[in-house]
């Protein structure tokens, strides 16, 4: 059955527009998850030939960035706004990418493959995970070719923990929480981190420890006071919902923005409570 006979007028037509409508939105999801963009955004767009649709909108304007079609972006966010003028993300995004527009065009670099976290990094666990804020910015221009949910990659320089991302330096981790974790690296701990929200002027991150050196048995990453959600996984249905109930939870934790990931994820703890100071002898001890 052909694309146009789904959606001629008859008897049935509304519950064939729904049913094709659902499948084809788990069809955009799916692409997304791939980082497929240039399917996302074909999907999106036969999405909204059945009907005006907000959310196809703001997965369309996602599909666009990553595609380094800033203009374009803006564009199908007004639309998802001027549908739903309710939409957070639509709202948020527009404010984001006048900021970007101004410094980095219509255009810039489109997403690279690999650039993406994996799901795995997204996943708070107590002593595991924790969050901090990049310092010493990037410039805007360059920010814009960053993401929620993009892969992260901290590198010790000197006193600092650099952070890099798409092949450029984005900032350096905070010096509280770089001062930590640069004691755990060079025992031999090994850290991945991803982008959970990102402005023109705030880029912050969620860290996960990955590996742990024997010398280092005992000594928690990220020391911080049980919690309910000792362990809180964000698979398939609420990470790349395109940003949607992430960024939602952010706002929440007054903050601005995973999935398999095209998106980003809730913030359980606070950063003072993820990386609480210890001195010397509490690191050493565990």
């Amino acid at each position: 059955m052909s694309f146009n006979s789904l959606t001629d007028s008859g008897p049935s037509n509304a519950v064939t527009q729904t049913r094709l409508k659902r499948q084809l939105t788990e069809q955009a999801i799916a692409a997304a998850t791939a980082a497929d963009w240039a399917g996302a955004a074909e999907i999106n767009q036969r999405i909204l030939e059945l009907a005006p649709d907000s959310e196809a909108e703001n997965r369309l304007a996602k599909a666009y960035w990553e595609m380094g079609e800033l203009g374009t972006a803006r564009e199908h966010y007004q639309a998802a706004l001027a549908i739903d003028p309710t939409s957070r993300i639509a709202e948020r995004n527009i404010t984001r990418l006048r900021v970007l527009l101004s410094e980095a065009g219509k255009k810039t670099v489109p997403a690279k493959p690999g650039s993406k976290a994996p799901v795995s990094i997204f996943v708070e666990e107590t002593g595991k995970t924790g969050f901090a804020h990049l310092v010493d910015l990037a410039s805007p221009r360059e920010l814009a070719q960053v993401n929620p949910g993009d892969l992260v990659e901290l590198s010790p320089d000197g006193p600092r923990l650099k952070a890099s991302s798409n092949g450029m330096d984005i900032g350096v981790v905070e010096p509280r929480v770089a001062a930590r974790l640069l004691k755990l690296i060079a025992e031999g701990n090994k850290y991945a981190a991803g982008v959970t929200s990102l402005g023109d002027r705030d880029v912050r991150i969620i860290v996960r420890e990955t590996y742990q050196d024997p010398r280092n048995y005992g000594k928690v990453s990220f020391p911080t006071a049980a919690r309910v959600s000792d362990l809180r996984p964000y698979t398939k249905g609420t990470l790349v919902r395109e940003e949607m109930e992430l960024e939602e939870e952010l706002e929440l934790d007054e903050e601005d923005e995973i999935e398999d990931i095209g998106s980003v994820m809730t913030v359980g703890v606070t950063e003072d409570e993820a990386f609480e100071a210890e001195d010397d002898d509490e690191l050493d001890e565990g």
